[in-house]
């Protein structure tokens, strides 16, 4: 048991740079105080004493605000950061080295019994506020925004924003746009308050993809243009306008527009 709590203080360590010392982690982390009940009410809630365990249970979300029902799983080097609001429900699988934020919710979304909270592989991190729901599965190493509604599967390594929430980053990437978008979702990171002016959002990167393919179009355009001038055609010489970044101004969308070098309009890469 010892053992377990130290390997818990330690993980605190490693994902909170506030943690100062151990005495520090032990008596003021609401988070690892509701962790440790939990598995002393879960142990009860197997043993059939299902009174003692709710009731252990409810002590525990007085004393931290924290609510897990007795019957779900949790796994190893479980993290809840603040805590105050977290609600873990009765069919919740945790796996090893997860995060919350406070105010998370894994609910259900049905009344009938059964498998139907969410299930949260290893690495998983989910941000403050976010609510995970239904007998899901949020694959290893996925990360949550803050605040985002989670309704679907989310493949392992993906980071899923909004509500309902959308798969921001794809776990596997092929293609060259692909890998520009990575290096963009890269940029930005992952915050777990969604607090940053300029964090992506579904919608608006799904636009700056098809600002992209336009920009390539035109680009092809011109090029079948100077072909069929050269094979004495007549279509029109006008250019078309560039764009800018002052195009987009009023759109919250800030993509890079490629310089005069780039003619071919081929390395546009809208950033979100």
């Amino acid at each position: 048991m010892f053992s377990r709590m130290k390997e818990d203080i330690r993980a605190v360590f490693h994902r909170d740079p506030a943690a100062r010392n151990a005495f520090e982690v032990l008596t003021n982390y609401p988070g690892l105080h509701a962790v440790w009940l939990h598995r002393v009410s879960n142990k009860l809630w197997r043993l059939e004493l299902k009174w003692l365990a709710r009731s252990l249970s409810t002590f525990s979300r007085w004393l931290t605000g924290i609510e897990i029902h007795p019957g779900a799983t949790i796994g190893r080097r479980f993290f809840i950061d603040h805590g105050m609001g977290v609600v873990i429900g009765e069919t919740a699988d945790i796996g090893d080295d997860v995060t919350l934020y406070h105010g998370v919710t894994l609910g259900g979304t049905t009344w009938s019994a059964g498998k139907r909270h969410p299930t949260l592989e290893k690495n998983v991190v989910v941000g403050a506020g976010a609510k995970v729901l239904g007998p899901i599965t949020i694959g290893e190493g996925a990360k949550i925004g803050s605040n985002s509604v989670v309704v679907k599967d989310a493949p392992p390594g993906t980071t899923v924003l909004g509500i309902p929430g959308h798969i921001l980053q794809p776990a596997k990437e092929t293609d060259t746009g692909k890998e520009k978008r990575n290096a963009i979702a890269k940029k930005y990171g992952f915050d777990a308050y969604a607090v940053a002016s300029d964090n992506p959002d579904p919608v608006a990167n799904a636009m700056g993809i098809m600002v992209e393919h336009i920009h390539a179009m035109d680009g092809r355009i011109e090029e079948l243009c100077q072909v069929i001038q050269g094979m004495g055609g007549e279509v029109s010489k006008e250019r078309l306008s560039a764009m800018t970044a002052e195009d987009f101004a009023s759109t919250g969308i800030s993509p890079v527009v490629p310089n005069s070098k780039q003619a071919n309009h081929d390395e546009f890469d809208p950033q979100i």
